[in-house]
């Protein structure tokens, strides 16, 4: 090794050296301006939140009763497809509480409350995800709603929901003009029902749905700690640590999955919007002689099935559908599988209605009321044409 290379080894070195000194300089006068414009909060306070945070994070008799009513009431609701019902489970659940011990534990370095409430988070977890199994097992339904199948699709916008919901959850438990009970209620919403959509779709098989709605419980668990971390620092009870900062690093990671379901959710609404027009305005079939045109694309089949729903008095026969369906697969350079829905209507004129009224029936519509709704009779099953591949 020559002089030369020495000195740049040398040089580069020091250069290091230096930046890295450079970045802790700057991180440690961030961390003393950020705390210098905190509010400060004196230690009975934080002691006090430190015993109240340890008792809501304990695995108890209450809480399990809590975790075991939520599971049972949310898994019936998804598998009766009932909103009202999964509301329920969200107003029981407790799985927020040891979530805003473990924020606070994480930024304190308080070991004792953040294995209470890991312990707690992972008992509740392993107990609804074989409940929810159990129960879906036992039910054996055949197919799964609406409810399930908007649970295993996660975002960018469930993310924000789950950050806004923490904050609102940890500034609720530091500041007595913000309900506890309704941040509590606002963080249910995001947590137990997909974690029972995880074990009722293990239960049926579907694994790519558990998946998805696994990563919308991991979601919404990593969000909200970070919200709460955030919202205990701002109001003072502890400083930003490291803790933080791996905190956002771990939630920053769920920015791929999370974006790339974004990006594929805008562009098969763009889907849609186009499949809908071109239905409309460039194939006769949908677009003459037809009223109340409903375009449903399910896009877990391989390939995607259109499900057009429509109202008219003209025969589709199956040669239509399939032209119609060469017609939109090659507009949109991929395959898609189509099926029409249709409701028959029939159109009868005041003239041809006096052909079927007797004479001596003249006056059955005396005392017919114009501004009553009419409504027009449809069949349990309407006719459905569909085409093989």
């Amino acid at each position: 090794m020559n002089q030369s290379n020495l000195r740049q080894q040398v040089q580069n070195f020091l250069v290091e050296w230096f930046n890295r000194k450079k970045i802790r300089t700057i991180w440690r006068w961030l961390k003393f301006s950020v705390n210098r414009i905190l509010p400060h909060v004196s230690a009975t306070r934080i002691a006090k939140l430190h015993q109240e945070l340890t008792s809501d994070s304990r695995w108890g008799v209450d809480y399990l009763l809590s975790t075991v009513a939520s599971c049972l009431i949310a898994s019936f609701g998804l598998l009766s497809n009932s909103t009202a019902v999964i509301i329920g489970a969200m107003i029981v659940a407790p799985l927020m509480l040891p979530l805003r011990g473990l924020a606070f534990s994480a930024c304190e370095g308080d070991y004792k409350l953040f294995e209470k409430s890991i312990l707690s988070l992972v008992g509740a977890t392993i107990l609804s995800l074989l409940l929810s199994w159990f129960i879906a097992v036992v039910v054996a339904l055949p197919d799964v709603g609406s409810e399930i199948v908007a649970r295993t699709e996660p975002t960018l916008i469930d993310l924000g929901i789950a950050i806004s919901a923490g904050l609102i959850s940890g500034f609720g438990k530091v500041r007595s003009g913000i309900s506890e009970t309704l941040a509590g209620t606002a963080i249910a919403v995001a947590l137990m029902p997909p974690l029972c959509v995880v074990g009722i779709s293990l239960a049926g098989g579907l694994y790519a749905y558990a998946t998805g709605a696994f990563l919308l419980y991991v979601t919404n668990l990593l969000g909200i700690t970070l919200a709460c971390m955030v919202a205990f620092i701002l109001s003072g009870y502890t400083k930003a640590t490291k803790a933080l900062g791996w905190a956002s690093v771990t939630t920053a990671f769920l920015l791929i999955p999370l974006g790339a379901s974004f990006f594929q959710l805008i562009q098969q609404q763009e889907i849609e919007k186009e499949i809908n027009r071109q239905l409309a305005n460039e194939t006769i079939t949908v677009g003459q002689d037809v009223e109340a045109v409903k375009v449903g694309i399910i896009w877990t089949q391989n390939p995607p099935l259109i499900n057009v729903t429509m109202q008219t008095d003209k025969e589709i026969t199956s040669r239509q559908v399939s032209l119609v369906r060469d017609y939109i697969s090659s507009k949109m350079n991929r395959d898609f599988e189509l099926v029409f829905y249709i409701v028959p209507v029939r159109r009868i004129t005041r003239e041809e209605a006096e052909m079927f009224i007797p004479p001596d029936s003249s006056n059955i519509f005396e005392n017919f009321d114009q501004d009553s709704n009419f409504i027009i009779p449809q069949g349990e099953r309407s006719p459905r044409f569909n085409v093989d591949n």
